[in-house]
């Protein structure tokens, strides 16, 4: 049994106004038609709805009883078609989303808290990868939405204008280089490092900075996390490089000190990264259009 939701809105239409001619006025159809179609809908019910007669059409004990489900059946229905119409204005639906390590610790907290504040009925899934990872799964369909250093991953990909990060030294507060307000690289590579994980952007920039300078990278030992690169700075067990910001969240509970880093290097560029000729979700575009606004802009 195939029922028409027209038909169905129509006897619903009937019921509420006590005339067929009144309920093909309220739903723009011909009376005629409109009698038609009531009467297709019993055949397909196989029930009378209406004891017609010389003095008109009455409901039978069926039509009340179809009046309920009708007005249940429809109600469901313009339900799906609003939630719809809000997944692909972005007002509900789920963005896979991939960002770097630098991305997660310093930007994305607060402002994934006030963009699901705006839209909690939209999920957002964030999963930290190492930018080429970010790029290859935004390229592959596993990702929506990445957030990586500003590089070149090939023409599978958009990237987009996001934030900027500067990168510092990280030494114990008894080291030579904590008395001083800048350093350059070649000032500390003496010193034993503290890095992060095999395949790390800062890694590999560290490394082809002290190769230019033709000197080594004393590379210690290697993390997966911040907060353990700055522990073990702060147990006097190397010196490291990381992101700003990231330092300013772990600088006040750890014997450490942030020192600039007189590079031109030290300033970074984060972009947002998207598949290239493919139309973003409705959700995915929310979130882009909140990610790219300016901080103060999140704020108001």
């Amino acid at each position: 049994m195939k029922l028409d939701p027209l038909s169905l809105r129509l006897f619903v239409a009937v019921m509420e106004n006590g005339a067929i001619a009144r309920a093909a006025a309220r739903e723009h159809i011909a009376a005629s038609a409109a009698s038609r179609r009531l009467a297709e809908l019993e055949d397909q019910l196989r029930v009378e709805l209406f004891a017609r007669s010389n003095r008109g059409t009455e409901p039978t004990a069926a039509a009340y009883a179809l009046l309920q489900l009708a007005r249940g059946v429809l109600n469901d229905l313009d339900g799906i078609a609003t939630q719809m119409r809000d997944y692909r204005a972005g007002v509900r639906g789920h963005v896979r989303v991939v960002a770097n390590i630098s991305a997660v610790t310093q930007f994305l907290p607060h402002e994934l808290q006030r963009f699901m504040a705006a839209h909690p009925q939209v999920d957002v899934r964030l999963v930290e990868q190492i930018s080429s990872a970010v790029a290859q799964s935004v390229a592959e369909n596993a990702a929506d939405l990445g957030i990586l250093n500003h590089g070149s991953y090939g023409e599978r990909v958009t990237l987009l204008p996001y934030r900027e990060d500067e990168l510092v030294l990280i030494v114990p507060t008894g080291h030579a280089l904590a008395r001083r307000p800048s350093a350059r690289l070649a000032d500390a590579l003496d010193c034993d490092f503290v890095g992060m994980h095999p395949g790390s952007a800062i890694n590999h920039l560290l490394a082809r900075a002290a190769a230019e300078l033709e000197r080594p990278l004393r590379l210690r030992m290697q993390v997966t996390s911040y907060d353990a690169l700055c522990l073990m700075v702060s147990a006097g067990l190397g010196v490291a490089v990381l992101p700003r910001g990231s330092a300013q969240n772990l600088r006040g509970s750890l014997a450490i000190r942030a020192v600039t880093l007189a590079e031109p290097w030290a300033r970074r560029r984060l972009s947002l990264c998207v598949r290239a000729h493919e139309p973003l979700s409705g959700a995915a575009r929310l979130l882009v259009e909140h990610l790219r606004a300016a901080p103060e802009e999140q704020a108001a």
